[in-house]
Order: structure tokens, then sequence, then C-alpha cells
């Protein structure tokens, strides 16, 4: 079995990625050229009509959507997350689903907001978009101190995959926005998460493939990739 991921350097492509390295997984990884807005084309959208990244085409057909493409891996593959009988599964879920559903949607429009508001607007927008965002990391730091299996455990799952890439972004978008209000230590559960993710060979895979740097995700830069474009 081998997977093609269409992705793009430093988007949310980057958890899937790191999920298929961590477990061995084969694929080929094609680039979507953001800088010919190639997601937006014919031949992407057959592949996810809403136009976003990543897609991961399988042999039961194109899967999208970051969250769920994670959970069918973590099922598919197993060892990247509780079985589906585990106890806590339940656990995992609930908060694998809050960050598919509240932080990545947040950090989108913090960085895109001419897509979802008037210009004028938007300032507005992601004034109340970082309080939001810091009070969901918060949220979330309160549960990874708990030291849970399925986030910041001994195994890495596709829950730390995903964090990691959405504690990246803020650090290093939108350019042209002030990102004071965020600091990675102020999360210091969410900070060892990071750490941990950082020190495995699946993350120098990523390193070299998307040209993260030596920190990516504890103290970001810009990516300088061999090919393609983040934005």
């Amino acid at each position: 079995m081998s997977y093609i991921l269409h992705y793009a350097p430093d988007n949310a492509s980057l958890a899937v990625r790191l999920a298929l390295e961590q477990r061995g997984l084969p694929y080929k990884a094609v680039l979507v050229d953001r800088k010919q807005a190639e997601q937006s084309g014919p031949a992407y959208r057959q592949l996810n009509p809403n136009g976003l990244i990543p897609v991961l085409e399988t042999p039961q057909g194109p899967l999208f959507e970051t969250g769920a493409i994670l959970l069918w891996l973590a099922d598919t593959h197993g060892q990247l997350g509780p079985a589906p009988d585990a106890p806590e599964r339940g656990d995992f879920l609930k908060w694998l689903f809050f960050v598919a559903n509240t932080l990545h949607p947040a950090e989108r429009m913090l960085f895109y907001p001419e897509k979802f508001i008037a210009p004028d607007h938007a300032t507005a927008l992601r004034a109340g978009l970082t309080q939001h965002l810091h009070q969901s990391f918060t949220t979330l730091d309160a549960a990874a101190a708990l030291r849970p299996d399925w986030l910041g455990g001994t195994a890495p799952t596709v829950l730390d995959f995903y964090v990691a890439a959405l504690l990246r972004w803020p650090a290093l978008y939108p350019a042209d926005h002030d990102r004071s209000w965020f600091r990675l230590g102020v999360y210091p559960a969410l900070q060892r998460v990071c750490a941990k993710i950082e020190s495995l060979p699946a993350t120098i895979a990523l390193q070299q493939a998307e040209g993260l740097g030596d920190t990516p995700f504890t103290a970001p830069r810009h990516p300088n990739p061999p090919i393609g474009s983040a934005t």
C-alpha cells in the first residue's frame, strides 16, 4: 500500500506527513503550487472540492480534512492513537475534534480574514480571534498538563502532530500582523509536547523536505523549502 500526499510546505499537510513518517508508511509527496493557486484549479478540486490542503490519496479514494485524514491513518495503521476499544479513546477523540473544529478554523480566519469578513473589519476580527485562541490554548494546556498517553505521552499520536503544527504557525503568521500575543512558553505543557515532537526522526525528515529549520516547533523560523511555497 502506498499513498499520495498532496502538500504545500508549512501547510496543514505537515501534520499528515509527520504521521506517515512516524509509522514508516510509503507515500509520494506531490506539491500543490500555491503561487500558481493550484489548490483552486479544477484538477485539485476533483480531489478536494473545497480547494484546501492537504489531500491524501488512498486505495479507498481521496481523503481531505486534516483531522479526518489523521484519524483514518491512526485507525487504519494503529500506533498513532488509542484503538477504538481503548478506555481513553473518548478523551482522545474529544480533544482531536476540539483541535480540528476550534483551533484550526480560528487560525485560518486569523491568517486569512479577507476570506471571512470585509477588509474594514479584519482588525477587529483578528483581535477577537487572538483572545479566543489564547483561551483555547490555555484550555488545551491544562489537558496536556495531566500527561495523558494520547497527548505528549511516550508514543506520539496524531493529536501531538496536529497540535505541534497549530502551535508553530501563530509565531510566524500572518506576517503583516502583530504576533506578540503568542508566546509558546505561556503554555508549558504544550511547549513540552512541541519539544518532544521536535526530537523525532519523523521531524528531521520534515525539516529536510519542507525547509522548516532545526527548531520548527519550539522556535519556529519561516520555511525555506527546496520547492514550493508556504503561501
